[in-house]
Formats: structure tokens, sequence, C-alpha cells
């Protein structure tokens, strides 16, 4: 079971959680309980570890990431700590975890490292004693030692991760959406909630902007088949069908195979933090993509679309991509570091970009959804003002 920060959010709604806990150790289940930083937390504890340097007069904005995550990962501490008293206020043996206890051993890239293993047999051990495990998420520790964070939405991948090590029956993510939706209700209110979406078409609604689960948590799912649901943690915690572990109410996000019949369209998924980036008049030549790419990458800058235009004569391209909004400042300066070994002439930027994608693995068999998307687009006067600038993509 992992529970997000709204539903943490504060003393009631931790109270709140450990209900929904107890219904499932009340139902005979063994649980382990991942939780997130209360609310804005998180956010709270960046803009401290910012604005830290500014007080002594520091120019730069860099700070030691090692440093970084000693502080963020803070939140998840409170958090998980808080909820296993209200548990053993309830009269259930629970006992709070860091995730170096575990432990989770990640590589060496602080504030968005990845996780190599989990060692889940002490776990495995105190539940089956009867113990809840409430673990801190968003947290593992490094080769150095040094706790190490997995980046923003990370308590999502460590709560799919050590399901996989404990070899759990399925995995709750509790959020405050009560499941998956064709695409936002917020702006299109007939957006209707799935019964169950394939491991495919929530990675792709999660890689292209759906914000219900994060995306290293679904390749995760994916690749160690654990099911998972996408449910809401505001609903009674005792309310008919919410202990029903065979259907919850909720979203599975499954294999393919669960399914039985692939709409055409799964869903819609938007974003609106996108930045442009445009390199001018490359030399067209064998290894010019890795030198462009290569040093990003190692920047841990997300490169998502990317269109080559070549010259008439085939000696000059034009190399575009987007970034995330956020990471343009960053992109830009790596990108002049390796202007000599890059070649081009000149880079162009441009934030405020959006993208719209269409996901449905049931489009591998169906021609024309691309036509349909780019005939509607057109119709509203704020895309079509952008229309040659915009890009739009229709994926399987």
């Amino acid at each position: 079971m992992k529970f997000g920060g709204t539903s943490v959010a504060n003393l009631e709604r931790i109270h709140n959680v450990a209900r929904h806990v107890k219904r499932e150790v009340d139902a005979g289940h063994e649980v382990a309980v991942v939780v997130s930083a209360m609310s804005g937390k998180t956010n709270e504890l960046v803009a401290w570890v910012q604005d830290t340097p500014k007080v002594n007069g520091a120019s730069s904005p860099f700070y030691d990431a090692r440093e970084y995550d000693a502080v963020v990962a803070s939140g998840e501490q409170v958090t998980s700590g808080l909820l296993a008293i209200a548990l053993q206020s309830m009269g259930i043996n629970a006992r709070s975890w860091q995730g170096w206890q575990i432990p989770i051993r990640t590589d060496n890239a602080h504030g968005a490292a990845r996780i190599l293993e989990i060692d889940g047999s002490d776990i495995i051990k105190r539940m089956g004693e009867g113990q809840v495990a409430v673990v801190a998420g968003f947290q593992g520790i490094g080769p150095d030692n040094r706790l190490a964070t997995l980046g923003r939405g990370g308590s999502d991948t460590s709560a799919v991760a050590i399901a996989a090590a404990v070899k759990a029956d399925r995995c709750d993510i509790y959020t405050d959406v009560d499941g998956v939706y064709t695409t936002d209700p917020r702006i299109v209110p007939k957006a209707r909630r799935m019964k169950k979406v394939s491991f495919e078409e929530m990675l792709e609604m999660a890689s292209l902007g759906s914000k219900v689960l994060q995306v290293r948590s679904v390749e995760l799912a994916m690749v160690h088949k654990v099911r998972t649901f996408v449910r809401s943690s505001f609903e009674d915690p005792d309310a008919p069908g919410m202990g029903d572990f065979l259907n919850p109410p909720g979203t599975l996000i499954c294999d393919e195979e669960e399914i039985v019949e692939q709409e055409v369209v799964t869903g819609i998924a938007y974003a609106k933090d996108e930045a442009q980036i445009s390199l001018r008049r490359v030399a067209d030549r064998p290894g010019v993509s890795a030198a462009i790419f290569g040093p990003l990458a190692e920047a841990h800058i997300n490169v998502d679309m990317i269109v080559q235009n070549i010259s008439e004569d085939g000696s000059k391209t034009d190399m575009t991509f987007t970034v995330p909004s956020g990471d343009l400042p960053k992109a830009i300066s790596v990108l002049d570091a390796n202007k000599d070994k890059i070649g081009f002439d000149v880079a162009q930027s441009e934030s405020g970009l959006a993208k719209v994608s269409v996901i449905g693995i049931g489009m591998r068999s169906h021609a024309g959804v691309l036509r349909r998307l780019s005939r509607h687009l057109p119709k509203n006067p704020s895309t079509s003002r952008r229309s040659p600038r915009r890009k739009s993509r229709s994926r399987s």
C-alpha cells in the first residue's frame, strides 16, 4: 500500500490512512506501506536547500547533491514515523523503516538515483510475524553509504520496487483520485474512469504528461509484472467494496493479456511544461547525435521528441528536440560547454510549448487516428495561432 502526499497531508489524514491499513490487516493480509512526505513539504525543503547558499551571498545556484538528499528525504521520514505511531495506537504492530534500513541500494546519482537491488528478506520476516512495515518512500542508500533520493515522485517507484522485492500479490497506489481516467476530468468533464489499463499504455500516459503515476514506477511494474491498483485514499475505508481484494474500486494496471478487448484509443495525455531547443547548421557526420545527447544524459536531462532536418547537399543538419521547461537553462549551459565538440552554429530555444499525445494499443490495427487528431487541433484558436510550431504525436 502506498499513500501520496495529499493522503498524509496532516494528522487527520494520517489517521484515515491508518484505517485503510487496519482494514487490510484485519482481513488477514501481510502488509507493507510506503508513504510520501506531507503535501507541500518536499517543495519547502527543496526551497530551503536552494536558498541556503544565498544567505552568504553565493552567486552559484549549485549545491552538493548529497546534502540535498539529506535534507529533502526528511519529509518521508516524518510521515513514516507518524503513521507507525497512529497504527500502534490502534493496536497494530507497526514499525517505521528508512530506505537504508531495508536496504534499498541505489546508484550514485544523488537527487535522481536509480534502484539497483532490494533485500526484502528482513521485511518479509517481520511481515510473517504480523508486523506492518511502514517505509519512507523516495529514498535508498548509494554506493558511498550515503542516503540517496530517487527523484520527484520517487515514492511510487519505492512502492513498486518493494512490492517486487517481497513478491507481493499486488501494489495499491492510494492517491487523491479514484483511478486512471481517459484524460484529465478537470478539463474534459466527459472523461471516464477505466477499469483496466495495460502496463504499456500506462507507461505511455505517465511519460507523456499524465500525473497519476510516476514513469519509473510503471517501468518497474511492467518489468517485474507487479499488478498495480490506483485507488483513492479519500474513500471511506469501511465503505462497501473497499475491502474486496479481487475487485476493489479503482483502476488496475496489468498485463495486456488480462484485457479482453483493446480500445483503439485508451486515453489522451498532455504536457504544458515543454521547451524546444534547435541546434542550427550542425555538421552531418557520424557520432554527432552522441555528441549532443551524451552530455545531456550525463547531466540527467531527459530529451523527448527529436526532429532532424538535413540540408539538400547533406552537409548540414538542424537538430530540434524537447526537454522539460525546468531543465532548459541547464540544457543550454551543457550544450554551450560542448559547442566546439558538437559543431553547431547557433542554439535557439523556446519555452511555453505544449504536447498532446494519443495513447492506445488498439492503434496497432486501426489507421486514421492521427488524421482525426490533426483535424481537431486547429479548431481551437490558441492552437491554430501557433500550429506551425506545435507538435502532436500518436503512439501505441
